[in-house]
């Protein structure tokens, strides 16, 4: 483990302890529900006047054309309750670094910060008889990042969730949508399809388990193809209020990254 990486994983520990060292203030009955590390988000929302913060340390490996890239960043959500349906987000993949290298080449490294995304969420409808529960996102990704990790333009997206509580403490998942973004170097924009679908097992009532198939980006070649990924991983809950979880993806085809790894910490207050 390089001194970079090193400190990515002190930065998460500390923030692990920081958190969960926390007074148990206002422990709600209910469980935390968070929107990750599974690719389809939660249809909950926090509620009227809480915050939550959902962060992680995420590992990438991939190799194309000869080239291996490493990227090391720190993805985190902070949720905040609006209504007791609607919240407010701000997401990012916050603190990057990229590490390339090629056969005859020297290393390369790009340190920076990744674009933020604002968004809302709401929840639209409780789950009843064979209904899901449903929630409604709408986000725009925005250029604020380091020149290295910045896209260009506002990319808005709508995605729409829906949950299923099935028998056994299995849960399904799935959540389409559509996104848009600048398309190509003639500024010609670009809808592409969103889709995840997630199935979900609660093996106590602190320990889940999850597998998922999940596409950020559905999309003709010429429009930039698609990426897809299987994912597992599991949870687990430390208190009512606080979430430790793990996943690992594999890309499923070239245009996605071989390996993803993250693990994460979610706090609600």
């Amino acid at each position: 483990m390089t001194i970079s990486s090193f400190h990515f994983v002190r930065h998460a520990l500390a923030a692990t302890v920081c958190a969960c060292a926390l007074p148990a203030i206002a422990a709600d009955a209910e469980p935390i529900a968070t929107d990750r590390p599974d690719f389809v988000e939660s249809s909950n929302v926090v509620g009227k006047g809480r915050m939550q913060v959902e962060s992680s340390v995420a590992l990438e490996r991939d190799s194309r054309g000869g080239v291996r890239d490493t990227v090391w960043s720190t993805p985190t959500l902070i949720r905040f309750g609006i209504t007791d349906n609607v919240e407010l987000r701000v997401e990012s993949d916050g603190a990057v670094r990229q590490r390339s290298s090629a056969v005859g080449s020297a290393i390369s490294t790009e340190r920076g910060y990744a674009d933020a995304s604002l968004g809302l969420k709401w929840h639209a409808m409780d789950a009843r008889d064979s209904l899901p529960s449903v929630g409604v996102l709408l986000h725009a990704d925005l250029a604020t990042g380091s020149r290295a990790f910045r896209d260009e333009g506002t990319r808005p997206s709508l995605r729409v969730v829906a949950e299923w509580e099935l028998p056994n403490d299995v849960s399904f998942g799935i959540m389409p949508g559509l996104g848009y973004d600048k398309g190509n170097d003639r500024g010609e924009g670009t809808v592409f399809g969103i889709l995840g679908v997630v199935a979900g097992k609660s093996w106590t009532d602190r320990l889940r388990s999850f597998v998922e198939v999940s596409s950020p980006r559905l999309a003709r070649a010429s429009r930039g193809g698609t990426e897809a990924s299987l994912t597992v991983g599991s949870a687990y809950l430390i208190t009512n209020n606080c979430q430790l979880d793990a996943a690992l993806s594999r890309g499923l085809n070239h245009r996605t990254p071989e390996t993803s790894l993250t693990v994460g910490l979610s706090f609600k207050l």
